[in-house]
Order: C-alpha cells, then structure tokens, then sequence
C-alpha cells in the first residue's frame, strides 16, 4: 500500500495491540537501476535477522514462529521493485502480512512488539502532502487520491459518479429549434449537487486539500450549486474534458496549481514562524521542540522534508551521534527520531508541516510555534 491508503481508521488498527510477536521491517529502497539492484539483498538479510529474532525470542511459540514466516514469504513473493520508492515497510504477525511503500527513507530495523510500527508511515505521510482532485464536467465525475509523486482514482464515497441519461424536451425542441445546455439543465444541476453531497462527506472523513478540474461551465455550476467547492484549494479550466484524463495527465495539468499552494503555504509558515518569535513562543531545534512536543506544547511544527537524525537520549535530552558511531543495539539510540517526533506531534493535536530543505537551517532544520 502507498501512504495515500493511511486513513485515522487504518492507522488505529495498525497501533492496535496484537498478539505477540507483531513484526515491522522497515529498510530503504531505491526507485531507479543500477542502484535498486542492493535492495533484493538488503530484503533477504533482514529477513534472516526477522527470523533469527524470532527464533531466540522465548516468548515466541513455534506456532506463531512458523505462521510469521509463511506471511513474510507471502509478502515478499508478492513484492514487485518496479514500484519501489524510498523505503519498505513489511508488517506480519500470524495471521496477517502488509506491505507499505514510502516516499521518505526509513532505517533498517526489526522490531518485535504486541503492535505494528507505525512513526515511519505517518510521517511519510504527512511529508508526502496528499490532496484531493475532483474531475467534474456535467455528467461524470471522478475522485483522484494525489501526493507530489503520485495521482491514482480513489473508488470511495460513491465516486466516481455518472449522471443518468436524460433525454431533450421535445416540446422545447420543436418550438425554439434547439436544445438546452447541459449546464442549464435542472437535471446537471441535481447531479452536481449530489457529487457535492458525497464530496463533502469524503472531505470530512479524509480532509485534505482539494483541487477542482474541468472545463469552465462545469466549475461554475459546481461552484454555483455546491459547498464544497468554496474550500478548493485550487483549480484547473484548461484541457479536455475532465473524463478523458488519466492519472498521469491529471497530475500534469495540476503541477502550477500545486507549485502556487506550496508557495503560498512556505510563506504563510514563515509568517507565523516570525510571529512565534516575536512573541516568545518559538522553539528551534530538534531538542526543544522535542521537549515542547512531549510536553503537549507544540501547535505547530515545522520539518526540513529530507531532515533525518541519529539521536542518543540522556536525561530526557536528544544529543546528534554519527551514524558510523551510533551503537544501533542501545536501546537510548534512536535512528528515527524525527518521524517519531512528526508522530508524536501529530497524536498530541499539532500540526505538522514539511518545509525546503535548508529552510529552517539556522533554527536546526526543525521548528515550533508554541501554544503557550
């Protein structure tokens, strides 16, 4: 699964407790040859850790033992490295097995808990941005799941949707010679407003930013008949009808209007940025807004999107360490910090946002506005 999939629901599940062990692999992967071909042995070794793990835990049975690697089989046979991106993350316990697939990289690490791992998946997904598309026009419209690398059709909440056929009014026909638009038709217009219904309903499970696509006439309309619309993010009117555009072509025609929020939102973060500092309520750094995070303080928190750490934790503080000399079997060490930091931000009820690299380099590549 791509992390577009990661909704509240699914993320409660997978932090739900399980029986032990539930076994989360997480390792890097490449997108592109030459480079992808180490992935295949990186898999197969930490595989053989997952099962020498396994096989010296005392409280593993050799039931459980026995069923965790025919699911962990199961996943790999199904893996395809065409579609990899910066990392795997392979979820297993008895009676079940997930494979996600990350456009941010991750450590290689087993982990045997009574719950799956989940700090690499949420901020994945928080850095990915994902949005909503509409394509509408008067009588079809679709549901498009989006992040910047990616666009495909999302199948929920009814979408996509075609109107029913109706035919021209004959009398209209025979006394004016013509017939009526389709975008004065009491009958567009009742379609529109049930795609507004079911968009709105999407929205509010899901909510993320919304782009609206289609030709002028149907915008308007939507706009005219819906409340949806009203929150769009932004829009596109140029091209075919929205119908004939596929994900890739979509994602094309949505590049400017996704460059032009990521501008307006990278300003109106500094601006608040500014104003946390102006009013003492700023944090900078990964130790301090560590600290503000933990202590419920954070609001929002701002993240360089390639900021990666290596931390050892003395005394409640994070102090850098290389990764050539970290000790990755003390338990004080932490490969990923700055996803279990996006994680515990978000639990906590911050916002927390992926900013340009280098950004936020004289604050420590991460940053928070403070509620108090």
């Amino acid at each position: 699964m791509d992390t577009d999939a990661l909704t509240a629901g699914l993320l409660q599940e997978l932090r739900a407790a399980k029986p032990y062990p539930a076994l989360s692999l997480t390792m890097p992967t490449h997108r592109r040859a030459p480079d992808n071909a180490q992935d295949a042995v990186r898999l197969r070794n930490l595989l053989s850790e997952a099962d020498n793990r396994l096989e010296a835990d005392p409280e593993v049975t050799r039931e459980a033992r026995t069923a965790i690697r025919q699911q962990l089989d199961r996943a790999v046979g199904e893996l395809d490295q065409r579609r990899a991106l910066d990392a795997l993350v392979l979820l297993a316990t008895a009676d079940e097995y997930q494979i996600w697939r990350l456009p941010r990289t991750v450590p290689e690490r087993v982990v045997l808990s009574d719950s799956y791992l989940t700090r690499n998946l949420v901020a994945a997904k928080a850095q990915a941005q994902p949005f909503w598309a509409l394509t509408v026009s008067s009588d079809h419209a679709a549901l498009y799941s989006g992040t910047v690398d990616s666009a495909q059709e999302a199948h929920i909440g009814g979408f996509p949707l075609a109107a029913p056929h109706w035919d021209p009014n004959p009398q209209r026909v025979e006394r004016i010679g013509d017939t009526p638009s389709n975008f004065t038709n009491e009958d567009t217009r009742n379609f529109l407003r049930d795609v507004d219904e079911k968009l709105r309903a999407v929205l509010a499970t899901d909510p993320r930013p919304l782009y609206l696509v289609g030709l002028a006439p149907a915008l308007a309309l939507f706009d005219e008949v819906g409340e949806s619309a009203k929150s769009a993010a932004g829009r596109v009117t140029k091209g075919a009808p929205a119908e004939n555009a596929g994900p890739g072509d979509l994602l094309t025609e949505l590049r400017p209007a996704l460059e032009a929020r990521r501008e307006r939102f990278a300003a109106e973060i500094d601006g608040k940025l500014d104003e946390a500092r102006g009013r003492k309520t700023f944090a900078g750094g990964l130790d301090e807004v560590w600290a503000a995070v933990r202590e419920g303080r954070a609001g929002l928190v701002a993240v360089e999107e390639h900021y990666q750490q290596t931390v050892r934790v003395d005394q409640e503080h994070l102090k850098p360490v290389s990764g050539d000399s970290a000790d990755l079997t003390d338990a004080d060490v932490r490969e990923d910090i700055v996803d279990e930091l996006v994680e515990a931000a978000l639990d906590s009820g911050a916002d927390v946002v992926f900013v340009a690299d280098d950004s936020l380099k004289e604050h420590g590549r991460v940053a928070a506005e403070l509620r108090y």
